[in-house]
């Protein structure tokens, strides 16, 4: 990991794009203090909503969704 000052990255910022698009990982810090990092973009996983939405096999029973689970409301008032 290579540390550079912000006037060099401001002077540079072409050639420095050009070693993170080959991999490499790039400090860039103002008055000797790391402030930024340059590195590879990584793609995300695309977030998929409403995952189980079409799942028809989900069994639950009714009474287990009634009143307040007395474990969750312990956890927010205590035991008193």
């Amino acid at each position: 990991m290579k540390i550079i000052n912000t006037y060099q990255a401001k002077t540079q910022l072409s050639k420095l794009l050009e070693r993170v698009q080959k991999g490499e990982t790039i400090v860039i810090a103002n008055a000797g203090k790391p402030v930024a990092q340059l590195s590879p973009y990584q793609a995300r996983d695309k977030i998929v909503f409403g995952v189980w939405s079409n799942k028809q096999n989900i069994k639950y029973k009714d009474e287990d969704l009634v009143g307040i689970d007395p474990d969750i409301q312990k956890m927010f008032y205590g035991n008193d």
